[in-house]
C-alpha cells in the first residue's frame, strides 16, 4: 500500500524527502501538460541520461541541469491562461530544445509571431531539413515526424534566429538561434511514429549538451542505497509494504541499506486476492524482511458500508489505511522518524495533477490516499521518478525472483476498486473466485507474457439467463486484459477466441453467482486501466 499526502506544486517541485539524484547530472523537462511528456523523460533515459520534469511557474536554473526540454502541451501561447516561462528563468547559455507547444513558446518569448493560419497538421508529416544543424546531425534531408498542432510559427531572423526545415505543407517545423544552443522543433521526436525521433534526442543530449552517460540500473541500486544510508542513520525506518512489485522492491533496496533497523508494515484491508494475506506473508519472509502483518479487514469493510461512488472508496480506505497504520507505528514504533513507500512517477502524475492549471486531475490514484502531516514521518521515496517497468529491471538486479517480478499489478485499495458500486462481503468473495480463474486461465496461456495487467471486475447490475427450465438473473463480469509498456497508455489485448471461451465457461460454471461474462476492449485513453 503506498500513502500520500496532499500535495502541492511547492512539494513537488522542491520536496525535502529524498529523492534520487537530487544532485545528479540532469536533462530539465518542463512539463507543459502534453500527453507525451512522460514519454521525454523515457526516452532520455533509455539513452543512459538522467531527466526529471519541472514546472512552468516554480522553475528555476540549478547547476546540476545541463540541458533544458520545453515540452508540448494542449494550450495555445495566446490563451489568457495559457503556461508561460520568462525568460528571466532561462539561461541562453545552457542548451534549450523547445518542442510543439515549446517551439511556439520560445518564438513568442523572442517577440516572433506565432499565428492560427487555419492550416493545421496532425498526424504523419514530412519534414525538409533546409539548413546544417547538430540537431539533425546523421540525418537524411527528408524523413516522416509526427506532428500535432494548429499554429505556426513565422520567424524574421533578426532575433539571430534560423529556419533550419519546413514540413511538405509548407510550415515551419524548426529553428535554432545562429550562436546560442537555442534548438526548436514543431514535431515530437520522443513518439514512435517520428523516424530517428532518438538520434535527435540524442544530437541533443550529447553533442549539444555534451552529456556523458549517467543513468542505468546498477548506478540507481549503488546511489539509492548509498543515500537511503546517509539519510537514515542509524534511526529507525519503517517501509509500508504491500507485496506488490513496487514496495517489495522498494523494501528489498532499503534492507540492503538498513539491515534489521527497517520495518515492513503489511496491513490486509480486506481486498487482497484470494488467499492472498497467507501468501505475501510468506514470500515477504523468505525475502528476509522483518515483517509485521495486520489483519484490519473488518474495519475496512465497516467503514465502506454502502459507499458506491469510487473516489470516496479510494478517500476512505486511504483514510482507514492511515488510521491503522498510524496506531500501530506508535503502539510499536515509538519515534520512528522514517517512511519509505514505492511511489512511481505515473502515481504522482495521474493523482495529484502536479503541473497545476496545465493539465486536469485524472482521479485519486487508486494507490494512495492522503497521508496526514500529523504523523511526522520524513517519507522517502527512491522510485518517485521511476516507471513501473525501470522498477521491474531493479527488482531483477536485486535478485528476485521472475515469478514475483512478473506479478500482476495490484491496486492498493485492491478489490474495492474492481468491486463496482457497493462492497459486501459476499462480493468480494464472488470476485475473489472469478479473479483466481481469471488468473489461472491466463496465466497458463501462451499469451500472458505478452500482457501488462489482465483482472476481473464484478459490475453492478445483474443480467437474465437461464439455468435448468428457470430464468435466473446474475451478476456480470467484466475481463480486462492490456499490452503496454509504461501504463501511462495501453491497449486492450487480442486474446484468443479459445481462451476467451474458456474463461467464460470457467467463471459462469464455478461461480454460481455469475451468469454472464465480457471483454473490455477500451484503451487507454479514452478509459483507464482499472475501471474506479
Amino acid at each position: 500500500m503506498r500513502i500520500r499526502r496532499q500535495e502541492s506544486a511547492d512539494r513537488i517541485q522542491e520536496s525535502k524527502n529524498m529523492e534520487y539524484g537530487a544532485q545528479m547530472e540532469h536533462i530539465a523537462v518542463i512539463d507543459f501538460g502534453s500527453q507525451y511528456t512522460q514519454l521525454i523523460i523515457r526516452r532520455i533515459r533509455e539513452l543512459g541520461i538522467f531527466s526529471k520534469i519541472y514546472l512552468p511557474d516554480t522553475f528555476k536554473i540549478m547547476p546540476e541541469m545541463k540541458g533544458i526540454i520545453l515540452s508540448g502541451g494542449p494550450r495555445s501561447v495566446f490563451e489568457r491562461n495559457a503556461p508561460k516561462i520568462n525568460l528571466e528563468q532561462l539561461d541562453e547559455n545552457i542548451p534549450t530544445l523547445g518542442i510543439c507547444y515549446g517551439m511556439q513558446l520560445l518564438a513568442h518569448l523572442r517577440k516572433e509571431k506565432v499565428l492560427k493560419t487555419g492550416k493545421s497538421e496532425y498526424g504523419r508529416a514530412t519534414i525538409n531539413v533546409a539548413k546544417k544543424s547538430k540537431l539533425f546531425d546523421g540525418l537524411p534531408k527528408r524523413f516522416k515526424v509526427w506532428m500535432s498542432h494548429s499554429d505556426s510559427v513565422f520567424i524574421s531572423e533578426h532575433n539571430g534566429l534560423a529556419k533550419t526545415s519546413r514540413s511538405d505543407s509548407d510550415i515551419l517545423s524548426s529553428f535554432e538561434h545562429k550562436t546560442k544552443p537555442i534548438y526548436a522543433i514543431q514535431f515530437h521526436p520522443e513518439v514512435h511514429h517520428t523516424d530517428f525521433g532518438q538520434k535527435i534526442l540524442g544530437n541533443f543530449l550529447f553533442n549539444i549538451c555534451k552529456m556523458k552517460k549517467n543513468w542505468n540500473d546498477s548506478n540507481f541500486i549503488h546511489r539509492t542505497i548509498q543515500e537511503i544510508k546517509n539519510q537514515v542513520g542509524n534511526d529507525m525506518c519503517i517501509c509500508a509494504t504491500s507485496g506488490g512489485v513496487d514496495s517489495t522492491t522498494a523494501a528489498v533496496l532499503a534492507h540492503k541499506a538498513l539491515g534489521m533497523k527497517l520495518k515492513c508494515v503489511f496491513v490486509d484491508n480486506g481486498f487482497l486476492r484470494k488467499n492472498e494475506f497467507t501468501t505475501i506473508k510468506s514470500m515477504l519472509r523468505e525475502l528476509g524482511l522483518n515483517l509485521y502483518a495486520i489483519d484490519a479487514s473488518k474495519i475496512f469493510l465497516r467503514k465502506l458500508k454502502k459507499v458506491v461512488d469510487p473516489e470516496k472508496k479510494r478517500k476512505i480506505i486511504g483514510a482507514a489505511f492511515i488510521d491503522v497504520f498510524d496506531d500501530f507505528v506508535k503502539d510499536r514504533f515509538t519515534g520512528c522518524k522514517y517512511l519509505i513507500q514505492g511511489t512511481l512517477y505515473p502515481d504522482v502524475i495521474e493523482s495529484q495533477s502536479p503541473f497545476g492549471s496545465v493539465s486536469a486531475t485524472i482521479k485519486t490514484h487508486h494507490n494512495v490516499g492522503g497521508l496526514p502531516e500529523k504523523l511526522g514521518f520524513e517519507i522517502i521515496e527512491p522510485f518517485r521518478f521511476l516507471f513501473k517497468d525501470e522498477v521491474r529491471k531493479i527488482s531483477k538486479k536485486l535478485g528476485l525472483s521472475p515469478d514475483f517480478i512478473n506479478r500482476q499489478p495490484f491496486p492498493g485499495p485492491g478489490l474495492a476498486v474492481r468491486i463496482i458500486g457497493e462492497i459486501t462481503m459476499d462480493r468480494i468473495r464472488i470476485l475473489q473466485e472469478a479473479d483466481a480463474i481469471t488468473t489461472k486461465i491466463i496465466e497458463s496461456s501462451k499469451v500472458s507474457e505478452s500482457l501488462w495487467q489482465y483482472f476481473a471486475v464484478l459490475l453492478p447490475i445483474r443480467s437474465v439467463g437461464v439455468e435448468g427450465d428457470e430464468r435466473k438473473y446474475k451478476y456480470v463480469l467484466a475481463i480486462r486484459a492490456v499490452t503496454s509498456l509504461d501504463a501511462m497508455t495501453a491497449d486492450w489485448a487480442r486474446l484468443p477466441h479459445p481462451v476467451l471461451q474458456e474463461l467464460s465457461e470457467q467463471i459462469t460454471n464455478n461461480v454460481p453467482e455469475i451468469g454472464r461474462v465480457v471483454y473490455d476492449i477500451t484503451t487507454k485513453p479514452p478509459s483507464t486501466i482499472e475501471w474506479e
